[in-house]
């Protein structure tokens, strides 16, 4: 059965997802830079981020084929098609789900890699241990961590990807909650901040479904939500009772690696020799339990 085969409302709401996934997938070309995909800007450019056939060129598609997408055509959409359009607009894994989902099409590669985090960066943070480490966007989700960042809280590998956002889990997680020590105020300012950077992002798609899921699941976030305040400043020094190895206090230092989209590699050095200790016996165990987990894969294989 086509599209217009379809009763009334299953037809209306087909068309509404097409100009939801065009409108989605525009603002998404329109962010990125021909430098950061390897392009030539050329000096007669005016279209803001990718041409529609840069995106084309990039996902090894048709340009008519990607402009008619562009302008909600009633087209069949491939899903291998679709994993190649998220690759070549480097989506994160929410930007990902919400293109397959307006697509109503089913992911071929579900919670896979996230295009932004390339291997050199995934060493990078590697490189850094004993110190934890991450790449979160400005929604605070969590794109990639070493070792001991992914036990600072509570295990991060054992969450599903969708889960590992850092404001998600600071309202509705149990260890990682009883691991903040000041949490009312750590809430407050995640909020706050949440809010102010979502004014450049309202809206966006992955930000609004953010949102929504937030205030159905807390209402310790609805009512801070409610008071509209914003803060842009991030603190510097923050304490962790991490539930492993006790009380860490660290200096966080954000460097930024894609600056428009607020992706960013943020590392926590210690800041006294206690807390480096403990970041260090955590480090250990974290090394200890994936060596264990190799060594039963290894006896199962």
């Amino acid at each position: 059965m086509t599209v217009t085969e379809l009763p009334a409302p299953a037809r209306d709401a087909a068309e509404v997802r097409r100009h939801e996934l065009a409108a989605f997938l525009r603002s998404r070309r329109e962010r990125i830079t021909p430098e950061r995909v390897g392009l030539p800007r050329g000096p007669r450019r005016r279209t803001p981020g990718l041409r529609r056939e840069e995106v084309a060129q990039l996902a090894a598609v048709g340009v008519t084929w990607y402009t008619w997408l562009e302008q909600a055509r009633d087209i069949h959409v491939s899903a291998q098609v679709l994993d190649a359009v998220a690759r070549a607009l480097l989506f994160d894994a929410s930007e990902r789900a919400h293109l397959f989902a307006l697509a109503d099409a089913v992911d071929p590669a579900p919670g896979g890699e996230c295009a932004v985090v390339s291997p050199e960066l995934r060493q990078v943070l590697a490189q850094l241990e004993p110190f934890p480490a991450c790449v979160q966007n400005r929604r605070y989700d969590i794109l990639a961590y070493n070792r001991t960042y992914g036990r600072l809280l509570t295990d991060l590998d054992a969450l599903e990807p969708q889960d590992r956002n850092c404001l998600w889990l600071t309202f509705t997680h149990p260890e990682w909650r009883a691991a903040v020590p000041d949490l009312e105020k750590t809430l407050g300012q995640m909020t706050a901040r949440f809010r102010a950077a979502m004014a450049e992002h309202i809206a966006e798609p992955a930000w609004k479904a953010l949102l929504k899921r937030l205030q159905q699941a807390s209402p310790e976030f609805r009512e801070l939500w409610d008071r509209h305040e914003v803060l842009c400043a991030r603190a510097k020094t923050k304490t962790f009772d991490s539930p492993e190895v006790g009380l860490v206090r660290v200096a966080n230092t954000p460097l930024y690696v894609g600056a428009r989209e607020g992706i960013r590699v943020t590392v926590y050095s210690p800041q006294d020799e206690a807390s480096r200790e403990r970041l260090e016996r955590l480090w250990e165990l974290a090394v200890a339990a994936e060596e264990a987990k190799a060594v039963e894969g290894a006896v199962a294989g």
